[in-house]
Protein backbone atom coordinates (compact mmCIF):
# COMPACT_ATOMS: atom_id res chain seq x y z
CA UNK A 1 0.00 0.00 0.00
CA UNK A 2 1.43 3.70 -0.80
CA UNK A 3 0.05 6.86 -0.90
CA UNK A 4 0.39 8.67 -3.84
CA UNK A 5 -0.68 12.19 -3.06
CA UNK A 6 -2.76 14.19 -0.36
CA UNK A 7 -4.82 17.34 -0.84
CA UNK A 8 -6.31 19.03 1.95
CA UNK A 9 -8.66 22.36 2.02
CA UNK A 10 -9.75 23.99 5.14
CA UNK A 11 -8.06 20.64 6.82
CA UNK A 12 -6.58 22.37 10.74
CA UNK A 13 -4.17 25.12 9.70
CA UNK A 14 -4.33 24.37 6.08
CA UNK A 15 -6.18 26.45 3.16
CA UNK A 16 -5.29 24.61 0.28
CA UNK A 17 -2.27 22.31 -0.18
CA UNK A 18 -1.17 19.37 -2.42
CA UNK A 19 1.55 16.81 -1.69
CA UNK A 20 3.16 14.14 -3.53
CA UNK A 21 4.77 11.26 -2.62
CA UNK A 22 7.39 9.36 -4.42
CA UNK A 23 8.98 7.27 -1.96
CA UNK A 24 8.51 4.66 0.83
CA UNK A 25 10.28 6.97 3.35
CA UNK A 26 8.50 10.06 4.29
CA UNK A 27 10.22 12.88 6.39
CA UNK A 28 7.98 16.04 7.84
CA UNK A 29 10.23 18.33 9.67
CA UNK A 30 10.12 21.71 11.17
CA UNK A 31 9.49 23.54 14.51
CA UNK A 32 6.95 22.56 17.13
CA UNK A 33 2.86 23.73 16.10
CA UNK A 34 3.65 24.15 12.72
CA UNK A 35 1.74 21.03 11.40
CA UNK A 36 3.79 18.30 10.82
CA UNK A 37 0.80 15.85 13.32
CA UNK A 38 -1.86 17.76 11.32
CA UNK A 39 -0.91 15.62 7.78
CA UNK A 40 -0.89 12.69 9.74
CA UNK A 41 -3.27 13.07 11.50
CA UNK A 42 -5.79 13.31 7.80
CA UNK A 43 -4.09 10.39 6.43
CA UNK A 44 -5.05 8.14 9.82
CA UNK A 45 -8.62 9.70 8.91
CA UNK A 46 -8.72 8.36 5.89
CA UNK A 47 -7.89 4.76 7.14
CA UNK A 48 -10.32 5.31 10.32
CA UNK A 49 -12.52 8.32 9.82
CA UNK A 50 -11.68 8.77 13.34
CA UNK A 51 -9.19 11.52 14.56
CA UNK A 52 -6.05 11.06 17.00
CA UNK A 53 -6.92 14.49 18.69
CA UNK A 54 -10.63 15.91 17.94
CA UNK A 55 -13.54 14.71 19.78
CA UNK A 56 -15.73 16.26 16.57
CA UNK A 57 -15.47 16.77 13.28
CA UNK A 58 -15.77 20.58 13.87
CA UNK A 59 -12.34 21.12 15.54
CA UNK A 60 -10.34 19.62 11.79
CA UNK A 61 -12.14 22.31 9.54
CA UNK A 62 -9.93 25.57 9.96
CA UNK A 63 -11.20 27.96 11.90
CA UNK A 64 -14.00 30.38 10.23
CA UNK A 65 -14.15 27.68 7.38
CA UNK A 66 -17.66 25.77 7.16
CA UNK A 67 -16.00 22.76 5.77
CA UNK A 68 -13.20 20.66 4.98
CA UNK A 69 -11.90 18.24 2.11
CA UNK A 70 -9.20 15.17 1.93
CA UNK A 71 -8.32 13.63 -0.83
CA UNK A 72 -5.95 11.19 -1.21
CA UNK A 73 -5.02 9.28 -4.11
CA UNK A 74 -3.38 5.70 -3.04
CA UNK A 75 -1.88 2.52 -4.90
CA UNK A 76 -2.83 -0.84 -3.38
CA UNK A 77 -2.24 -4.00 -4.75
CA UNK A 78 -1.23 -2.16 -7.71
CA UNK A 79 -4.86 -0.77 -8.18
CA UNK A 80 -5.37 3.48 -8.43
CA UNK A 81 -7.98 4.75 -6.12
CA UNK A 82 -9.11 7.63 -5.56
CA UNK A 83 -10.55 8.61 -2.18
CA UNK A 84 -12.57 11.87 -0.41
CA UNK A 85 -13.92 12.85 2.80
CA UNK A 86 -15.89 16.12 2.79
CA UNK A 87 -16.83 17.61 5.95
CA UNK A 88 -19.58 20.23 6.55
CA UNK A 89 -21.24 19.70 9.85
CA UNK A 90 -23.83 19.63 10.45
CA UNK A 91 -24.74 17.45 7.51
CA UNK A 92 -23.08 13.63 7.39
CA UNK A 93 -19.81 13.29 5.98
CA UNK A 94 -19.10 12.43 2.48
CA UNK A 95 -17.29 9.54 1.49
CA UNK A 96 -16.02 8.59 -1.83
CA UNK A 97 -14.26 6.06 -3.64
CA UNK A 98 -13.59 7.09 -7.68
CA UNK A 99 -15.77 9.30 -7.50
CA UNK A 100 -18.80 6.85 -6.18
CA UNK A 101 -20.72 7.43 -2.74
CA UNK A 102 -20.03 5.22 -0.18
CA UNK A 103 -22.84 5.25 2.62
CA UNK A 104 -21.50 2.97 5.28
CA UNK A 105 -17.70 3.24 6.41
CA UNK A 106 -16.77 0.50 6.50
CA UNK A 107 -16.63 0.16 2.35
CA UNK A 108 -14.30 3.47 2.84
CA UNK A 109 -11.77 3.14 5.43
CA UNK A 110 -11.38 -0.72 3.62
CA UNK A 111 -9.52 1.08 1.35
CA UNK A 112 -6.71 2.13 3.40
CA UNK A 113 -4.69 0.93 6.25
CA UNK A 114 -3.11 2.57 8.49
CA UNK A 115 -0.62 2.07 11.64
CA UNK A 116 -0.17 5.18 14.10
CA UNK A 117 2.45 5.82 16.61
CA UNK A 118 2.15 9.31 18.31
CA UNK A 119 3.88 10.13 21.47
CA UNK A 120 0.04 9.72 22.81
CA UNK A 121 0.42 5.99 22.63
CA UNK A 122 3.35 5.86 25.17
CA UNK A 123 0.93 6.80 27.74
CA UNK A 124 -1.29 4.49 26.69
CA UNK A 125 -0.22 2.16 29.43
CA UNK A 126 -1.36 4.82 32.32
CA UNK A 127 -3.91 6.44 30.08
CA UNK A 128 -7.82 5.67 30.74
CA UNK A 129 -9.75 2.51 30.00
CA UNK A 130 -11.40 4.78 27.17
CA UNK A 131 -7.86 5.42 25.57
CA UNK A 132 -7.06 1.19 25.24
CA UNK A 133 -10.61 0.80 24.48
CA UNK A 134 -10.14 3.29 21.55
CA UNK A 135 -6.69 1.93 20.78
CA UNK A 136 -8.25 -1.57 20.59
CA UNK A 137 -11.01 -0.53 18.75
CA UNK A 138 -9.06 1.25 15.71
CA UNK A 139 -6.61 -1.58 15.25
CA UNK A 140 -9.43 -3.78 14.99
CA UNK A 141 -10.71 -2.03 12.30
CA UNK A 142 -7.84 -2.12 9.87
CA UNK A 143 -8.36 -5.83 9.63
CA UNK A 144 -11.55 -6.00 10.02
CA UNK A 145 -14.03 -2.66 8.59
CA UNK A 146 -17.05 -4.23 9.18
CA UNK A 147 -16.79 -3.84 13.01
CA UNK A 148 -17.17 -0.30 12.89
CA UNK A 149 -20.71 -1.27 12.15
CA UNK A 150 -21.04 -3.80 14.67
CA UNK A 151 -19.21 -0.85 17.40
CA UNK A 152 -22.23 1.69 15.72
CA UNK A 153 -24.99 -1.02 16.64
CA UNK A 154 -23.94 -1.65 19.69
CA UNK A 155 -23.44 2.01 20.50
CA UNK A 156 -27.13 3.25 19.23
CA UNK A 157 -28.56 -0.18 21.29
CA UNK A 158 -27.22 1.10 24.67
CA UNK A 159 -27.86 4.83 24.32
CA UNK A 160 -31.53 3.78 23.49
CA UNK A 161 -31.22 1.56 26.80
CA UNK A 162 -29.97 4.39 28.47
CA UNK A 163 -32.71 6.83 27.45
CA UNK A 164 -35.40 3.84 28.68
CA UNK A 165 -33.87 3.82 31.90
CA UNK A 166 -33.24 7.15 32.41
CA UNK A 167 -37.03 7.07 32.23
CA UNK A 168 -37.10 4.71 34.34
CA UNK A 169 -34.78 5.68 36.81
CA UNK A 170 -35.67 4.53 40.79
CA UNK A 171 -39.26 3.05 39.96
CA UNK A 172 -38.52 -0.71 40.44
CA UNK A 173 -42.27 -1.38 39.94
CA UNK A 174 -42.56 -0.47 36.31
CA UNK A 175 -43.37 -2.89 33.60
CA UNK A 176 -39.57 -3.58 32.18
CA UNK A 177 -40.78 -5.39 29.18
CA UNK A 178 -38.91 -3.19 27.03
CA UNK A 179 -35.49 -3.51 29.02
CA UNK A 180 -35.74 -7.05 28.68
CA UNK A 181 -35.80 -6.32 24.45
CA UNK A 182 -33.01 -3.97 25.08
CA UNK A 183 -30.69 -6.45 26.97
CA UNK A 184 -31.61 -8.81 24.63
CA UNK A 185 -30.26 -7.25 21.90
CA UNK A 186 -27.04 -5.66 23.52
CA UNK A 187 -26.43 -9.16 24.80
CA UNK A 188 -26.29 -10.27 20.97
CA UNK A 189 -24.36 -7.16 19.62
CA UNK A 190 -21.42 -6.94 22.65
CA UNK A 191 -20.45 -10.61 22.73
CA UNK A 192 -20.13 -10.34 19.17
CA UNK A 193 -17.62 -7.29 19.94
CA UNK A 194 -16.41 -8.97 23.03
CA UNK A 195 -15.44 -12.11 20.76
CA UNK A 196 -13.94 -10.01 18.12
CA UNK A 197 -11.50 -8.32 20.82
CA UNK A 198 -10.10 -11.62 22.29
CA UNK A 199 -9.52 -13.19 18.97
CA UNK A 200 -7.45 -10.09 18.01
CA UNK A 201 -5.73 -9.86 21.12
CA UNK A 202 -4.72 -13.36 21.20
CA UNK A 203 -3.35 -13.31 17.47
CA UNK A 204 -1.56 -9.84 18.41
CA UNK A 205 -0.23 -11.37 22.18
CA UNK A 206 2.12 -13.78 19.57
CA UNK A 207 3.32 -11.48 17.57
CA UNK A 208 3.96 -8.84 20.59
CA UNK A 209 5.63 -11.30 22.80
CA UNK A 210 7.74 -12.32 20.33
CA UNK A 211 8.91 -8.79 19.52
CA UNK A 212 8.99 -7.44 23.38
CA UNK A 213 11.45 -10.27 23.99
CA UNK A 214 14.09 -9.01 21.17
CA UNK A 215 13.82 -5.48 22.90
CA UNK A 216 13.75 -5.84 26.57
CA UNK A 217 16.45 -9.09 27.40
CA UNK A 218 13.88 -11.77 27.41
CA UNK A 219 10.74 -10.24 29.20
CA UNK A 220 7.75 -11.49 28.67
CA UNK A 221 5.16 -9.37 27.77
CA UNK A 222 1.41 -10.97 28.35
CA UNK A 223 -1.88 -9.00 27.80
CA UNK A 224 -5.25 -9.49 29.81
CA UNK A 225 -8.46 -8.72 28.66
CA UNK A 226 -10.08 -7.17 31.77
CA UNK A 227 -14.19 -7.93 31.05
CA UNK A 228 -17.05 -7.33 32.52
CA UNK A 229 -19.01 -10.21 31.54
CA UNK A 230 -16.41 -12.64 31.96
CA UNK A 231 -13.41 -13.38 34.40
CA UNK A 232 -10.36 -11.20 33.48
CA UNK A 233 -8.70 -13.17 29.82
CA UNK A 234 -5.16 -13.84 29.57
CA UNK A 235 -4.49 -13.62 25.65
CA UNK A 236 -1.65 -14.94 25.55
CA UNK A 237 -3.09 -18.56 26.12
CA UNK A 238 -5.93 -20.05 23.66
CA UNK A 239 -9.40 -19.08 25.25
CA UNK A 240 -12.10 -21.74 25.22
CA UNK A 241 -14.59 -19.07 25.27
CA UNK A 242 -16.56 -19.03 22.09
CA UNK A 243 -19.40 -16.93 21.55
CA UNK A 244 -22.07 -18.54 22.71
CA UNK A 245 -20.53 -18.66 25.83
CA UNK A 246 -20.10 -14.82 26.28
CA UNK A 247 -23.71 -14.29 24.91
CA UNK A 248 -25.37 -16.47 27.98
CA UNK A 249 -22.74 -14.72 30.44
CA UNK A 250 -23.76 -11.55 29.40
CA UNK A 251 -27.36 -12.64 29.44
CA UNK A 252 -27.11 -13.57 32.63
CA UNK A 253 -24.78 -10.52 33.83
CA UNK A 254 -27.77 -8.48 32.70
CA UNK A 255 -30.39 -10.29 34.84
CA UNK A 256 -27.75 -10.11 38.22
CA UNK A 257 -27.35 -5.66 37.49
CA UNK A 258 -31.41 -5.53 36.05
CA UNK A 259 -31.84 -3.51 40.08
CA UNK A 260 -28.76 -1.52 39.75
CA UNK A 261 -29.42 -0.73 36.06
CA UNK A 262 -32.72 0.56 36.79
CA UNK A 263 -31.78 2.31 40.15
CA UNK A 264 -28.93 3.86 38.81
CA UNK A 265 -30.59 4.84 35.16
CA UNK A 266 -27.96 3.64 32.90
CA UNK A 267 -25.90 0.77 31.40
CA UNK A 268 -23.59 -0.90 33.85
CA UNK A 269 -21.89 -3.57 32.48
CA UNK A 270 -20.68 -4.33 28.32
CA UNK A 271 -17.67 -4.17 26.32
CA UNK A 272 -17.93 -0.31 26.64
CA UNK A 273 -16.80 -0.59 30.28
CA UNK A 274 -13.88 -2.73 29.56
CA UNK A 275 -10.06 -2.77 29.53
CA UNK A 276 -6.94 -3.88 28.72
CA UNK A 277 -4.05 -4.92 30.86
CA UNK A 278 -0.30 -5.44 30.41
CA UNK A 279 2.22 -8.13 32.81
CA UNK A 280 6.09 -8.14 32.19
CA UNK A 281 6.79 -11.09 34.17
CA UNK A 282 3.86 -11.42 36.25
CA UNK A 283 3.93 -7.94 37.32
CA UNK A 284 1.24 -5.01 36.21
CA UNK A 285 3.12 -2.52 33.89
CA UNK A 286 0.57 0.20 34.69
CA UNK A 287 1.79 -0.32 38.52
CA UNK A 288 5.73 -1.59 38.60
CA UNK A 289 6.19 -0.99 34.56
CA UNK A 290 9.47 1.69 34.37
CA UNK A 291 9.13 4.40 31.66
CA UNK A 292 11.60 2.19 29.47
CA UNK A 293 9.51 -1.07 29.55
CA UNK A 294 6.26 0.80 29.35
CA UNK A 295 7.37 2.23 25.98
CA UNK A 296 9.12 -1.07 25.23
CA UNK A 297 5.39 -2.81 25.72
CA UNK A 298 3.85 0.23 23.20
CA UNK A 299 6.62 -0.39 20.63
CA UNK A 300 6.11 -3.98 20.71
CA UNK A 301 2.34 -3.51 20.37
CA UNK A 302 2.44 -0.92 16.94
CA UNK A 303 5.23 -3.26 15.19
CA UNK A 304 2.79 -6.20 15.89
CA UNK A 305 -0.23 -4.91 15.01
CA UNK A 306 2.08 -3.61 11.75
CA UNK A 307 3.00 -7.56 11.09
CA UNK A 308 -0.83 -8.65 11.73
CA UNK A 309 -2.17 -6.20 9.32
CA UNK A 310 0.47 -7.75 6.45
CA UNK A 311 -0.65 -11.32 7.87
CA UNK A 312 -4.53 -10.67 6.99
CA UNK A 313 -5.02 -8.54 4.37
CA UNK A 314 -2.07 -10.02 2.26
CA UNK A 315 -0.60 -5.55 1.81
CA UNK A 316 1.56 -3.27 4.60
CA UNK A 317 -0.19 -0.77 5.98
CA UNK A 318 1.16 3.02 5.66
CA UNK A 319 3.08 3.37 9.01
CA UNK A 320 3.00 6.99 10.92
CA UNK A 321 5.68 8.03 13.57
CA UNK A 322 4.58 11.31 14.62
CA UNK A 323 7.59 12.74 16.44
CA UNK A 324 8.00 9.82 18.59
CA UNK A 325 11.68 9.25 17.76
CA UNK A 326 12.38 11.90 20.08
CA UNK A 327 11.09 10.14 23.08
CA UNK A 328 12.79 6.82 22.55
CA UNK A 329 16.09 5.74 23.63
CA UNK A 330 18.72 4.77 20.73
CA UNK A 331 18.16 0.66 21.18
CA UNK A 332 14.43 1.09 20.71
CA UNK A 333 14.80 3.32 17.87
CA UNK A 334 17.18 1.38 16.14
CA UNK A 335 14.81 -1.48 16.29
CA UNK A 336 12.00 0.44 15.21
CA UNK A 337 13.71 1.74 12.40
CA UNK A 338 15.38 -1.65 11.59
CA UNK A 339 12.07 -3.49 12.02
CA UNK A 340 9.90 -1.67 9.28
CA UNK A 341 11.70 -2.77 6.19
CA UNK A 342 11.30 -0.90 3.06
CA UNK A 343 8.41 -2.37 1.93
CA UNK A 344 6.18 -0.44 4.10
CA UNK A 345 5.45 2.98 3.61
CA UNK A 346 7.00 5.30 6.54
CA UNK A 347 5.25 8.37 6.97
CA UNK A 348 7.68 10.60 10.24
CA UNK A 349 7.34 13.66 11.55
CA UNK A 350 10.64 15.05 13.23
CA UNK A 351 11.70 18.63 14.34
CA UNK A 352 15.01 17.77 12.80
CA UNK A 353 17.21 15.31 11.00
CA UNK A 354 19.28 14.66 13.89
CA UNK A 355 17.50 11.33 14.85
CA UNK A 356 18.34 9.68 12.20
CA UNK A 357 21.41 8.05 10.73
CA UNK A 358 23.03 9.27 7.59
CA UNK A 359 22.01 5.70 6.30
CA UNK A 360 18.27 5.60 6.68
CA UNK A 361 18.32 9.33 5.22
CA UNK A 362 19.81 8.19 1.63
CA UNK A 363 16.04 7.13 -0.24
CA UNK A 364 13.88 9.44 2.31
CA UNK A 365 11.56 12.49 0.55
CA UNK A 366 11.95 15.15 3.04
CA UNK A 367 9.32 18.03 3.17
CA UNK A 368 9.81 21.18 5.19
CA UNK A 369 6.81 22.71 7.48
CA UNK A 370 6.74 26.27 7.95
CA UNK A 371 4.25 29.29 7.95
CA UNK A 372 1.35 26.56 7.28
CA UNK A 373 3.31 25.61 3.93
CA UNK A 374 4.88 22.27 2.87
CA UNK A 375 8.62 22.94 0.85
CA UNK A 376 10.25 20.04 -0.48
CA UNK A 377 13.73 19.55 0.14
Amino acid sequence: MFIKNLKLTNFRNYDDIEINFNSNKILFIGKNAQGKTNLLESIFYLSTLDSLRAKTDNELIKWNESYCNIKAEIKKFDIDIDLEINLNPPNRKKLRVNGLNKNKFSEFISNITTVCFTTNDLLLLRGTPDDRRKWLDLAISQIFPAYVERLSKYNKIRTQKNNYLKNLKGNINADITMLDIWNEQLAITGSNIIFIRLNFLNELQKIASIKHKQISNNETLTIFYNSSIVDDISASEKFEFNNEYILESFKKKLEEKKLEEIIRGQSVIGPHRDDISYFINNNEAKKYASQGQQRTIVLALKLAELELIKEKINTNAILLLDDVLAELDDLRQNYLLNAIGNETQTIITSVDTLHFKEEYLKNVEIFEIKENQVIKK
